[in-house]
């Protein structure tokens, strides 16, 4: 049976559908900065404070960005944003938590 091959010319990881999402697009970069915030402090131990919440306020917009996203491409960017923003919050969790230790 022969097929017909068609070419995929948005295809790959990071494939769009070529319609602007900004919202998406902002929940993205909000993700992916405080998830390198949160990753980055909580090798601190004196910044605890700033990585428990950088990481839950990550995780937050994180999982809204993966419940509104359209494509792949938002979607890779929002795990990474996420992982980073999770180990930065449990780190910073263990390390003194949201209030300092209170």
């Amino acid at each position: 049976m022969a097929q017909v091959m068609r070419t995929n010319p948005t295809g790959g990881l990071f494939a769009t559908d070529g319609k602007p999402h900004p919202l998406q697009d902002a929940l993205l970069a909000v993700t992916l900065v405080l998830g390198i915030t949160a990753f980055v402090t909580a090798m601190f131990h004196h910044l605890h404070l700033l990585s428990s919440w950088a990481g839950l306020v990550g995780i937050i917009t994180g999982a809204y960005g993966q419940w509104i996203s359209e494509t792949t491409r938002e979607r890779f960017g929002l795990i990474l944003g996420l992982g980073a923003s999770g180990i930065g919050f449990f780190l910073g969790m263990a390390h003194g938590g949201l209030f300092g230790g209170l």
